[in-house]
């Protein structure tokens, strides 16, 4: 099972296959910035790759419709809506906060 370590806190997310890592961090309790639920409209969820880019799923065409609009390209963003991985990796979060 793949962990996503979020910086600067330095949570540790198991991430099950097929899901989003904001799923899973929603499965697991954390709160997660978000407005648009999973819709890749709002980018309020989106993170900053730091290690481990090979481990994430390609960027669909909704996901790089959103971050370009908002962004341009940068290949090192990515939304937690979206992404999904099938190896460890590192992203810096701000605002994720721990279950309980």
């Amino acid at each position: 099972m793949p962990t996503v370590r979020v910086e600067p806190d330095g949570f540790l997310i198991d991430v099950d296959p097929g899901e989003t890592l904001i799923e899973a961090a929603w499965r697991l309790g954390y709160v997660w910035p978000t407005t648009c639920y999973g819709q890749a409209e709002c980018t309020r969820c989106h993170v900053e790759v730091i290690a481990g880019a090979e481990h994430l799923s390609p960027v669909g065409d909704d996901e790089a419709t959103t971050l370009h609009l908002l962004w341009g390209r940068r290949p090192n963003l990515r939304l937690a809506c979206r992404v999904k991985l099938d190896g460890d990796v590192v992203v810096r979060k701000r605002g994720v906060r721990g279950p309980g």
